[in-house]
Parts: structure tokens; sequence; C-alpha cells
């Protein structure tokens, strides 16, 4: 099961929607024209739209099993104190003393451009649970992190 926010579902269901009703009946028809254009050996154009059939059929096969197991968080029900998935964290790096922000999100919503980290990742799995003024310790490639958490909203 992934848990995942609106806005993300939303997202990955619009996606499909584009890929099935939009982009598959295009491929079929640009596979119909190259499969029209004779021998089939040596239509390089008839294997290279097959590949893009295998892979749409691929990328619709993985979101229709998102959102099957897919579940809306709502954020109203979390805790607003506590570090959970969506929630916004801010920490400084006790050795840096750089301070970040970062959305805690599950893997599908990742996106580090946009401030969001992987409940999974060793930082976003060290922060959860934990409330302002905790420290948690992240065990990543470089080494442990020791963080302090300034502050949790949702």
């Amino acid at each position: 099961m992934e848990y995942l926010s609106q806005e993300r579902y939303d997202e990955i269901a619009a996606e499909l929607r584009d890929l099935m009703f939009v982009q598959y009946p295009k491929l079929k028809d640009d596979l119909a024209e190259a499969r029209a254009q004779g021998d089939l050996s040596e239509n390089f154009g008839y294997r290279a739209a097959r590949r893009a059939q295998a892979k749409m059929i691929s990328r619709i096969n993985f979101l229709q099993k998102v959102l099957k197991y897919a579940r809306v968080l709502d954020t109203k029900n979390l805790p607003k104190d506590e570090v959970t998935l969506l929630s916004t964290v801010e920490f400084t790096n006790l050795k840096t003393n750089a301070r970040m922000t970062f959305q805690i999100v599950s893997p599908h919503e990742m996106d580090l451009q946009a401030g969001k980290i992987s409940l999974k990742s060793p930082i976003g799995s060290a922060l959860m649970g934990k409330k302002a003024g905790d420290i948690a310790v992240a065990q990543t490639p470089a080494g442990p992190l020791q963080l302090r958490i300034e502050s949790v909203s949702i």
C-alpha cells in the first residue's frame, strides 16, 4: 500500500488517462501505418512502434497498480507536532549548521528540487516520528548525520 497526497494521486490519474485515451490510440494508429508498409522483418518504423507500445503498456500497468494500492492521506487526521508522511520539517545539520526544509512524501512523490524527500530515504526515515527539538541520526552513504528538528508542520 502506498500513501499519497491528493495532489499526487490526481497527477498519476491524469497521466494514466492521457496514456490510455490519447497516447495509446495514437500509437496504435502509428503501428497500423507502419505495418501497412510491407515486409515487417526489415521495417524499422514497425519495430520502433512495437517497442514504444511495449514501453507504454508497461507504464500503464505500473500506474494502474500504483492507483490500485494507493491511499490518499487526509492531512486533517495527521498529528501536527510529529514528523509523519506529508509533514514539512525544518532541521539543522549539526555538523555544518546548514538549515534545510523538506516535506516528507512517498517515493512516488519524491522531488528534491521541489523540496520533497522520500520517507524511505535515510534522512526521511530518520526524521519520522520525531518532534521539534529532537535530534535524529540519519545513516547516509557519507556517514551519519545528526539533525536537530527545528519545526514540524502539515
